[in-house]
C-alpha cells in the first residue's frame, strides 16, 4: 500500500476537558477522540462509554475523583464499539456492579466483537495505549429493552437526587445505539448517535434509520448533549447544531453512496464521487480521514441492499483500503 490508514499515524495526545454541564452531569471530551459521559448522583455514579482500556479509563476516573468519591457504580456501553467499552474493568475497582447496554448491542458483541476488537486495535493504535491491560471482551450483566425502539422499553436508575433513564432511541450508527436522558437537568448523553466537528464514522451504521432516530433525540429538547465525538453543546440551539450537523453527514454520505451505485461505479470512484461533495462541508473536521474510507465502503454496501453491515476485520480493512489505493 502506498500510505497507512490516518489513523494510524494519528499519534498526537489531545486535549481533555473534563466539564460540568449541569448540577449532576459531566462531559469528559478530548478533541475528536471518543467522549465518556458521567452522571454523579448523591450515592452512586453512572459512566457514559469506559474508554477504550483501562489504563486510558484510569485518566477519567482521576477526572472523577476531583470531585466525587461516590461508587461508580453504573457503566453504560452505547453501543460495542472496542474504542468505548474495553476499559469497563478499571471501574470495578470503583464500585461498578453493572455494565447495561441494549439487546441489540448485546447481539452484536456476540456476532463480531471479537473481529471488531482486532480492527480497531490495528486502527487506532494511539487509543489502545495499554492494551496489555484489556482482559478481552466487555460484556453487560445488564440488558435492556427487545430489540424495539422507544421509552417504553427503557431502565430508569436512581443514582440519588437524580435519575436517568437509559434506552434504545432506534438504529443509527449500529443497530443497538442506546441513550441515557436526564429529564430533570435536559442532559442527553447520545454516544455516537450525535457527533459534532468531528468525524461520524458510519462503518457499521442503518443510515437509512438514522435520521429518524436523530428526531427521536431532538423531540426531547435537551439543554445540553455530550455527542460521541467533539465539544459538549449547551443550550438548545447548539444541540439542535449537533443534530443538523450529524443529519447532513449521514444524509449526504448516503445519497451519493445511492448514486455511486446507480452510475455502476466501484468502490474506488465511489470515494471520488463522494470526496466532491463532502470535502468542501466536512473536510476540516477532526478525524475525517479516519472515517471516509469505512463509510463510503459502508454507504455503497447499503445503497446495494446489505442490510446488515459486513463485519470488519483486520483483513477486511486491508483489502478495502488497497483497492482505494490501486
Amino acid at each position: 500500500m502506498s500510505k497507512a490508514f490516518a489513523s494510524q499515524s494519528d499519534l498526537a495526545d489531545k486535549k481533555i476537558t473534563f466539564e460540568q454541564l449541569s448540577a449532576y452531569c459531566w462531559a469528559y471530551t478530548a478533541e475528536g477522540d471518543p467522549n465518556s459521559g458521567v452522571i454523579i448522583g448523591d450515592q452512586y455514579i453512572l459512566v457514559s462509554d469506559a474508554t477504550a482500556t483501562p489504563v486510558l479509563a484510569r485518566d477519567l476516573i482521576a477526572k472523577i475523583r476531583t470531585v466525587s468519591n461516590k461508587p461508580i457504580k453504573y457503566v453504560l456501553l452505547t453501543h460495542y464499539h472496542a474504542v468505548r467499552v474495553l476499559g469497563a474493568s478499571a471501574y470495578q475497582a470503583e464500585g461498578a456492579t453493572e455494565i447495561i447496554a441494549s439487546r441489540g448491542t448485546y447481539e452484536l458483541i456476540v456476532e463480531r466483537g471479537e473481529a471488531d476488537l482486532k480492527s480497531e486495535m490495528e486502527r487506532f493504535p494511539r487509543l489502545f495505549q495499554g492494551a496489555q491491560s484489556v482482559s478481552g471482551l466487555t460484556w453487560p450483566t445488564m440488558v435492556i429493552g427487545n430489540g424495539e425502539p422507544g421509552r417504553q422499553g427503557s431502565l430508569t436508575i436512581d443514582l440519588g437526587g437524580v435519575k436517568a433513564e437509559i434506552w434504545y432511541p432506534g438504529s443509527g450508527h449500529t443497530r443497538g445505539d442506546t441513550v441515557a436522558w436526564v429529564e430533570s437537568e435536559k442532559v442527553l448523553f447520545s454516544g455516537d448517535l450525535v457527533e459534532y466537528e468531528a468525524g461520524v464514522y458510519t462503518g457499521d451504521a442503518q443510515l437509512e434509520e438514522w435520521p429518524t432516530t436523530l428526531e427521536a433525540l431532538r423531540s426531547l429538547q435537551a439543554q445540553a448533549i455530550v455527542p460521541g465525538r467533539g465539544e459538549a453543546m449547551k443550550g438548545s440551539a447548539n444541540v439542535n447544531k449537533a443534530l443538523d450537523y450529524t443529519k447532513r453527514w449521514v444524509e449526504t454520505l448516503f445519497a451519493c453512496g445511492k448514486e455511486a451505485v446507480a452510475q455502476n461505479m466501484d468502490l474506488k470512484a465511489a470515494m471520488a464521487h463522494t470526496r466532491k461533495k463532502m470535502d468542501p462541508i466536512f473536510g476540516h473536521v477532526f478525524i475525517y480521514e479516519h472515517c471516509l474510507p469505512f463509510d463510503v465502503s459502508r454507504a455503497y454496501d447499503e445503497a446495494k441492499g446489505i442490510k446488515n453491515p459486513r463485519i470488519w476485520t483486520a483483513e477486511r480493512d486491508q483489502e478495502m483500503w488497497a483497492s482505494l489505493q490501486a
